[in-house]
């Protein structure tokens, strides 16, 4: 055989190939055939973050320094403040009588816990909607969750005389359970897959709907309009350690979901194609992505209603401070949106003292001009 000769070709062409690096969909895959792992390299990772790498750790102890400050704060600001000595006193005693102890234990503290586990999961709902929409404008209520609790508490309040927190949280959870699976449903019709795009479609039109049957039912009913406007506005007044009890399940399994599909989650980043190429499913991520949210947020809107704008912006400020990659970003995420629900019911506290203004107009209030500093920067809109 001659070098002119065509099977010399592809001998030579099959030897460079087992010695050289492949590109499979973009991702350099070495000759071993084993690729290289997905989404950003540990030594990258810590880069992305506007701060660089070696300050994640100590960024996300500040964070967390600050979320503590703010429980002692939450513990101890209110109708009657508790002096913060008088705080650690009561935490570590046990006094019935104690007037403080009375206050601590019965209303703050559960209501701090609270706060704090409501902050984290939208936090996180809201990264992982992003995520997975690479939509930076997406929010967790995308997926009709909030209009789903929110009609299951019109409907129940109406119909079934509800007038507790303990007793809104069941139906709330059932109504958001429904329409997430009705959204997921429906983007899935004729045939195609869920896509981002049909999802994000199919939320919204699932929204519109149930935003005019919760309409219709309060506006028919007086009663029901005053007894379901304090939980619509997003409250903590009036919740006690059983509605924590009742939605810390929902919460704790949502946050583990979470943190366990950041490497799919970056993997996916980088297009569905690579992606399946790496040992990845798209469809099985996605699912169990929607599930994730659906909890998260479920169980947040449940117990306190809707808080408009966490969700939203605490996402940004994660990637602001940690990057994109989502085993930097949730963390921080969660860490943001405790301090950020936390900072919302300190300030209703205090604003209007010795009446309150609910955490979820704070949030809004405050939310609003955050976000659009935040989105204004074009790094940051980018997903």
């Amino acid at each position: 055989m001659t070098e002119s000769d065509p099977r010399v070709a592809r001998q030579d062409s099959a030897a460079a190939a087992a010695t050289t690096p492949r590109l499979l969909s973009g991702v350099p895959v070495p000759a071993s055939g084993h690729p290289v792992p997905a989404g950003p390299t540990p030594d990258s990772a810590g880069r992305q973050g506007e701060w660089g790498g070696r300050r994640l750790v100590p960024g996300l102890a500040c964070c967390l320094a600050v979320l503590a400050l703010l429980a002692v704060a939450g513990i101890a600001v209110g109708a009657k403040d508790v002096a913060p000595a008088d705080v650690l006193r009561v935490l570590f005693t046990h006094a019935p009588a104690d007037d403080d102890w009375i206050v601590v234990h019965t209303s703050r503290l559960p209501r701090t816990l609270l706060g704090i586990a409501v902050g984290a999961s939208l936090g996180l709902a809201g990264c992982l909607m992003q995520a997975l929409t690479r939509n930076p404008l997406a929010d967790p209520g995308l997926l009709g969750v909030n209009g789903g609790a929110a009609a299951a508490v019109a409907g129940a309040t109406a119909l079934l005389d509800l007038r507790t927190f303990t007793a809104y949280v069941w139906f709330a959870l059932l109504g958001a359970v429904v329409a997430a699976v009705a959204v997921y449903l429906l983007g899935g019709m004729g045939g195609s897959s869920a896509t981002p795009v049909r999802l994000a479609l199919a939320g919204t039109a699932t929204t519109a709907v149930l935003t005019s049957l919760v309409s219709g039912l309060i506006l028919l009913d007086p009663l029901t309009l005053n007894r379901f406007r304090f939980w619509q506005v997003g409250t903590f007044g009036g919740i006690d350690a059983g509605v924590t009890a009742q939605v810390a399940p929902f919460l704790g399994v949502g946050a583990l979901l979470a943190f366990a599909l950041a490497r799919s989650l970056n993997t996916m980043s980088l297009g569905a194609d690579t992606a399946r190429a790496l040992g990845t499913s798209p469809a099985r991520v996605t699912a169990l992505g929607l599930l994730t949210v659906t909890l998260l947020c479920g169980a947040s809107t449940a117990a306190v209603g809707p808080i408009a704008f966490v969700g939203l912006a605490v996402p940004h400020a994660a990637r602001f401070l940690a990057g994109s990659d989502l085993r930097w970003n949730l963390p921080y995420a969660a860490v943001l949106g405790a301090v950020a629900v936390l900072a919302a019911d300190v300030a209703g506290r205090v604003l209007l003292r010795p009446e309150e203004l609910e955490a979820g107009v704070v949030a809004a209030f405050l939310g609003a001009p955050l976000f659009i500093a935040l989105v204004r920067r074009r790094k940051l809109a980018e997903l």
